[in-house]
């Protein structure tokens, strides 16, 4: 029985069946044991100097990272958004009947931001529009005038014509009757003399009696006769000499008469003078309409871009007056990124260069461009000046604003979702070269 339980502690079935001896499964053993020994410090050796291959490698990579970065990218923390700020106030004085927005608000361009009482301002363009409508009423019956003036003139400079040509016609014939009358007058006082000659020649004779009484009785009738005819011409030419006044006076008249119907063009140049001054009226009421309208438009204030509600200065029932401050509108396309790069970062940037843009608060990043480099440094601009005169001079670096402009997508708002405002700070990095 022991040679047996020998037997079988000096053997072991394996896996597979194969029985092998003991003394041979732990020489085996051992030398498996030397040969992992004698690996391990090699494979020591070889896996530290895997790790420092790496390691050398990693550190290359960075380093030629960093330094292609610093010789390709020029970057500063010294930037933030700039934007402008719509500082919107009234054209008008009035009461603030509705305020339709709170501060941090999107609105959009034409949104209705204040509404101001309109009351007085319709009511004043109501009266503009009657004064106006009147005026163009006055305008019209003007210009309808005219062409009846022009006619009323000119009919009387006609007949005024033709009463001084009558005047003129009535003192010629007057005169002529007058040199008729005057050569009837002559007539009468000759035939007067001859009959007073032969009346004191009848005389002398009747007394002689070389005549008879018959005769000498004949001779007086005659000479008295011819004294009446010569009475009777005198006051013929006495009355022709007043037709002749009379008709001089009427030549007189219509020729002032004429001359006042000569001023006819001038009348209607005055009339259509009028009609112009009256044009002109009606041009001075439409714009106080316009006026009126544009006053009546102020009333209601909306938001000129699409933003954001800045600054609320106003509320409901507020009597305003003009250039008051109401509200502010901030907007979200026309923003950009202002960056104070020192003057040393200036040797190769160039407006145009493409800029990547990193904003702190959401830590995601936008695409943008140099537009332009400034004017000057910032110290030049500032309220007090460096004086560098005083002998205490410490040479700093400056630094220059640049101005950065977003790129624009081709499709779709910039920014409408607002993320980018005024003031946010930012770190842009501008590709050089």
């Amino acid at each position: 029985m022991n040679s047996t339980a020998d037997e079988t502690n000096q053997t072991e079935v394996l896996e597979y069946g194969d029985a092998v001896p003991v003394t041979e499964r732990e020489q085996t053993s051992s030398e498996a044991e030397l040969s992992e020994a004698e690996r391990r410090p090699e494979l020591s050796r070889r896996t530290k100097l895997i790790g420092v291959s790496l390691l050398a490698v990693l550190i290359v990579a960075v380093g030629a990272y960093f330094i292609r970065n610093a010789f390709l990218y020029q970057d500063t923390d010294d930037a933030q958004v700039q934007g402008h700020i719509l500082q919107l106030s009234t054209r008008i004085n009035g009461q603030v009947k509705g305020v339709n927005v709170i501060e941090g608000q999107l609105v959009h361009a034409g949104d209705v931001l204040i509404v101001i009482d309109p009351k007085d301002y319709q009511l004043a363009v109501d009266q503009a529009m009657a004064n106006l409508r009147d005026a163009e009423a006055s305008a019209a019956a003007s210009h309808f005038n005219v062409p009846i003036a022009s006619a009323t003139a000119f009919t009387g400079l006609d007949s005024a014509q033709t009463a001084v040509r009558n005047a003129e016609a009535a003192v010629a014939a007057a005169e002529q009757n007058q040199q008729a009358n005057e050569a009837a007058l002559q007539q009468a006082q000759a035939n007067a003399a001859r009959t007073d000659s032969d009346l004191a020649r009848y005389e002398q004779l009747v007394k002689k009696e070389d005549v008879s009484r018959q005769q000498y009785d004949s001779a007086v009738a005659a000479a008295r006769s011819n004294q009446a005819a010569v009475k009777s011409a005198e006051a013929v030419v006495a009355a022709g000499r007043q037709q002749v006044q009379q008709a001089r006076g009427s030549l007189l008249q219509a020729k002032a008469s004429l001359r006042n119907a000569q001023t006819a063009p001038q009348q209607v140049s005055m009339m259509r003078a009028r009609a112009e001054s009256l044009d002109s009226q009606a041009m001075e009421r439409k714009a106080q309409l316009e006026q009126a309208q544009l006053n009546l438009g102020y009333t209601i204030i909306r938001s000129p871009v699409t933003g954001i509600v800045g600054k609320r200065s106003v509320e409901v029932g507020e009597n305003v007056t003009v250039g008051q401050e109401l509200i502010d509108v901030v907007p979200l396309d026309d923003i950009w990124v202002t960056a104070n790069f020192k003057e040393t970062q200036l040797v190769h940037m160039r407006p145009g260069q493409p800029v990547e843009i990193k904003v702190d608060a959401y830590g995601s990043k936008w695409k943008g461009h140099v537009t332009n480099l400034g004017g000057g440094t910032g110290s030049v601009f500032s309220l007090l000046p460096p004086e560098n005169a005083t002998g205490n001079y410490v040479k700093v670096v400056q630094r220059v604003p640049v101005r950065i402009d977003f790129d624009r997508p081709s499709s779709g708002q910039f920014n409408a979702d607002g993320r980018l405002k005024p003031g946010l700070s930012v770190e842009p990095s501008v590709r050089v070269r």
